[in-house]
């Protein structure tokens, strides 16, 4: 794969426009360069905002915003006023591109920045990012840091070109990334938002010439839908947020070429995979580090270090992003998740869950993902998130707020089901039905509104001890 430096965007996408498909591709380089002279008429590289729904108007600004240096600000168009208070207190943007409600656009002179009035780094790309709480921040990427992500994807997968089906949004790092991946190879970047998709409008493509980025629920979808032309893909690209296994022992009764990925917006998307091979043949971790990456697991002080000795997952990769803004990190670091995970005898990568997440009850450690697992295995639940509620007697109370799959599901039906599946002091002990869970559009939970349900409905009934 050739090295594309900033000042050869624009003449490299010239020459490969046609590889974009899903829109009209002709107008790609024309609005770009159009964009380019416009940006360079300003006398320093002017703060980008860019919140554009419209694929064609996304990629043609980015790539000219990115091609003259201009710092640019990815911005989530469905973001609702609480979000865009909070990027408007971090960021002052000189021009604003999309989706951006009327009261904010000329929100410059009307919010205090906080932090220490840093300017933005010339040409950097910075991409939002909410992790669990749903609080706004950006991970600070470079060309060179997206590139550096997109070399260690095709040495792994040993493709030279990368065609990409994209239906995420290309302002998150799971969208934008495919872009890179394909624009940098001189593949073909297909975009079909996930809402054509589910209406199976007319696709004209050979699956199997492609590499597809998938979140669990949008796998489950498919596979009942769509399962007979989702296993003509090369690679399906599974990430965002965990899956339950019998969600991936669905898969490979399907025969997906299913590919379990590791991979954060501070990573720049995955630094670990499983090829699809391996998970079809019955492996379901995360697989082997990419290239560009090394991870470390690191133990509780004085643990000696052992296969599935499970410890805090450390990272330094080329792709490692440079800090949130308006912070800048030193480049020589490890950055510590909040991952836990261990490596097996294969010597491949498995999760555990998010250490913050982790629930002690009675003096033992419980993994929510490990019990949502059991849960949703039952079937009789359609989606679940497990917390820790303040208890007077075991310290954290395990809790499940659950979607039942019908009015009929009992909880004794549940707790039967998953009796002899996990350990007793893993059971919930409070159970909160609701009607739907607060996922992203990229399904990942907000476990901080999960909290506040749980916190509602327990205190509602006087189950929830106060310190």
């Amino acid at each position: 794969m050739q090295h594309l430096t900033v000042d050869r965007i624009l003449s490299h996408l010239q020459q490969h426009e046609r590889n974009f498909a899903g829109f009209d591709n002709r107008q790609v380089y024309p609005r770009a360069r159009s964009l380019a002279d416009f940006f360079e008429q300003y006398p320093a590289p002017p703060i980008v905002l860019l919140a554009e729904p419209n694929p064609l108007a996304f990629l043609s600004t980015f790539l000219a915003a990115v091609a003259t240096h201009c710092p640019i600000f990815l911005g989530n168009p469905a973001w609702q006023e609480r979000e865009w208070q909070q990027v408007f207190t971090l960021v002052q943007p000189d021009l604003i591109f999309g989706r951006v409600p009327p009261q904010f656009q000329s929100v410059q002179s009307s919010l205090p920045q906080t932090s220490s009035q840093k300017s933005p780094l010339p040409g950097a790309i910075y991409i939002p990012t909410g992790g669990t709480s749903g609080r706004v921040r950006f991970a600070t990427h470079t060309w060179q840091t997206l590139s550096y992500s997109v070399q260690g994807f095709s040495q792994y997968f040993n493709t030279k070109s990368i065609n990409s089906f994209c239906t995420l949004p290309l302002f998150h790092v799971s969208g934008l990334m495919q872009f890179m991946r394909s624009f940098l190879s001189s593949g073909t970047f297909y975009y079909c938002p996930y809402s054509d998709l589910k209406c199976s409008r007319n696709i004209s493509l050979a699956p199997e010439n492609y590499f597809i980025s998938l979140v669990p629920t949008q796998l489950r979808f498919l596979l009942d839908e769509q399962a007979d032309w989702l296993a003509q893909f090369h690679t399906v690209l599974l990430g965002g947020a965990p899956a339950w296994d019998d969600l991936l022992t669905k898969a490979r009764a399907k025969n997906i070429r299913l590919a379990l990925t590791y991979g954060m917006t501070e990573t720049a998307s995955q630094i670990a995979t499983l090829k699809p091979e391996d998970f079809l043949q019955g492996n379901g971790s995360n697989g082997s580090v990419l290239p560009h990456a090394k991870i470390t697991i690191i133990l509780a002080k004085n643990e000696l270090l052992s296969r599935e000795s499970i410890g805090v997952i450390g990272i330094e990769a080329k792709s490692l992003f440079l800090g949130y803004y308006p912070d800048v990190l030193p480049s020589d670091r490890l950055y510590l998740t909040d991952d836990l995970g261990y490596w097996d005898d294969r010597g491949d990568l498995n999760l555990i869950g998010r250490n913050s997440q982790k629930i002690i009850t009675g003096g033992e450690n419980v993994f929510p993902s490990e019990v949502e697992a059991a849960i949703l295995a039952t079937q009789f639940v359609e989606d679940v998130c497990v917390v820790g509620m303040p208890d007077a007697i075991w310290g954290q109370a395990v809790t499940a707020v659950y979607v039942p799959k019908n009015d009929r599901v009992a909880v004794p039906e549940i707790e039967s089901a998953i009796a002899t599946k996990i350990s007793k002091f893993k059971h919930p002990k409070h159970w909160i039905r609701t009607e739907s869970l607060p996922r992203n559009d990229r399904g990942k939970i907000n476990c901080d509104r999960v909290l506040e349900i749980a916190r509602t409905t327990l205190s509602a009934s006087q189950k929830v001890f106060s310190p």
